[in-house]
């Protein structure tokens, strides 16, 4: 039998009308036989083509409030038949079931429904049956049967139609098919996901995806699967890479924590904030937090929870970095950053991120709950005799805010809301410590008076210590070492004051 098979007949029936017209005209011009229910064959009826009512088949009328239309031998008898098997053609011919080769048909919206907040009756009703069925039927059919399972697959069907003289490729078929079931698939991981909570088990499915350039190196190949455009308004620039996507999540997430607070910028890195400052302009708040690091800030991403203004673009623009976010531009701050032709700009937009952080581990995954705790006032445990001054609890939480999406281990030191240095990703606490201390003093930071936040406990007190030298004068941890009274004992002795949380932040 030959993979190529022309069209000669088609069931449609559809929930969005949008862009059927031209595929329902093209089909009446090849003389093709057209199937359908509801209001499909209304829509068809209307466009003054000759339209076969399913109930004629089936010698059944839709019933249940249209809860059961298709459902029936007759249909399923039409699409699922082998054609090159004598025993299905038998069966057809005796029972009257027509033959179908083209089954146009979509799901009900029950993803947008539920985002509507619909009541529960209504998200039911959203559940599709006769069309999930007629989806597998024809795609588990490829070899007789064409599967149109979107209305985004339009415009390439009708191509490849015209191109092929009213007939379909084997090939073709099969393709399509793959994109049925990846609809169905998709459409019943979003009903688990809306009936399931009690079950512990992992289903993802993101029907948006986009190929990137290559993955974190130009040997691998990278994709991001997601809705990009509903995250951010891309004004300017090249394409995002998957080292920019890592940085961009680390940036907003880091920003989230400054939500509706004073003007606040930071610079990050390789995923951690380099440099990062809080103050009563944008401007100055840019300025003072590329103060934090200057070099680092070279190639980096840039994010601003605050109108960016021409001031703080002109400062901006002297520096070679590879993306800034912020809420909104002044027009002429956009102007002068979209002087470097590569620069990406992106207007973050408001939109709920995953509650979950999923990464893969030897053979599976490993999923977690987000740390989404943000360290508070109320929070804290006095652990010491002398208890930190009012700016000394504003820099302790806003460098426990940094600390907590900078990577283990970590410590972060800041002074007067600004970040004076952090030592990341170290395999000991102390060499962190140092890290951060010699960083500063290499940028000119006088840290008399500065804080310093952890984001696990102390086992011992060298580090209040070795920061105590250096001249830091509250710190902020977790607790919970067996040996937290040592720290404590050298804070009292040497004047200094501690807080704790009783939450740890680690960050792998």
């Amino acid at each position: 039998m030959s993979n190529t098979k022309p069209i000669k007949s088609a069931l449609i029936s559809v929930f969005h009308k949008d862009g059927l017209e031209p595929i329902v005209k093209e089909l009446h011009n090849n003389e093709v036989s057209i199937y359908s229910t509801g209001g499909t064959e209304k829509f068809i009826k209307e466009l003054g083509i000759p339209v076969i009512p399913v109930e004629e088949v089936t010698s059944y009328p839709s019933i249940l409030g249209g809860r059961v239309k298709t459902l029936h031998p007759k249909v399923f008898g039409g699409i699922l038949n082998r054609q090159d098997h004598e025993g299905d053609i038998k069966e057809l011919q005796e029972y009257d079931i027509p033959q179908i080769d083209l089954v146009i048909v979509d799901l009900y919206p029950f993803e947008k429904t539920v985002a509507s907040g619909a009541s529960e009756q209504d998200i039911i009703e959203k559940i599709d049956i006769g069309g999930i069925s007629l989806i597998r039927a024809a795609a588990k059919n490829f070899k007789d049967t064409f599967i149109l399972s979107s209305m985004d697959q339009y415009e390439d069907f009708l191509n490849l139609y015209k191109a092929n003289n009213g007939a379909t490729t084997v090939a073709d078929r099969k393709k399509f098919a793959a994109k049925a079931f990846h609809i169905s698939s998709h459409y019943d991981t979003a009903i688990f996901h809306y009936f399931n909570d009690e079950e512990v088990v992992y289903k993802a499915s993101e029907s948006t995806s986009k190929t990137l350039r290559y993955g974190e190196n130009p040997h691998q190949k990278g994709y991001f699967f997601g809705d990009l455009d509903a995250m951010f308004d891309k004004l300017h620039g090249k394409e995002l890479s998957y080292n920019n996507l890592l940085d961009v999540d680390a940036a907003v997430n880091l920003m989230n924590e400054f939500t509706g607070e004073n003007p606040t910028f930071a610079i990050l890195k390789h995923n951690n904030a380099c440099g990062f400052a809080q103050r009563s302009t944008i401007h100055q708040a840019y300025i003072d937090a590329l103060a934090g690091d200057p070099v680092s800030a070279f190639g980096g991403i840039l994010i601003s929870n605050s109108k960016i203004d021409k001031p703080t673009a002109e400062e901006i623009h002297k520096l070679f970095c590879e993306v800034v976010i912020a809420p909104s531009y002044d027009e002429d701050a956009l102007e002068i950053l979209k002087g470097k032709k590569n620069r990406i700009i992106l207007i973050q937009k408001e939109v709920n991120l995953p509650e979950q952080t999923v990464r893969t581990a030897l053979n599976g995954l490993l999923v977690q709950d987000k740390d989404n705790k943000t360290d508070l006032l109320e929070d804290l445990t006095y652990a010491t005799n002398n208890n930190p001054s009012e700016e000394e609890l504003e820099d302790l939480l806003f460098a426990s805010k940094i600390c907590k999406h900078t990577k283990s281990n970590t410590i972060v030191l800041a002074k007067n809301k600004q970040l004076c240095a952090s030592g990341t990703g170290q395999t000991s606490r102390v060499d962190a410590l140092r890290q951060a201390i010699e960083k500063a003093n290499s940028f000119g930071f006088d840290l008399q008076g500065a804080v310093m936040a952890s984001d696990a406990f102390f086992p011992f007190p060298d580090c209040v210590e070795i920061a105590d030298k250096a001249g830091i004068k509250s710190v902020i941890q977790p607790g919970g070492s067996i040996k937290d009274q040592l720290s404590i004992d050298y804070c009292n002795e040497n004047n200094l004051s501690m807080v704790m949380t009783g939450i740890r932040h680690f960050k792998h």
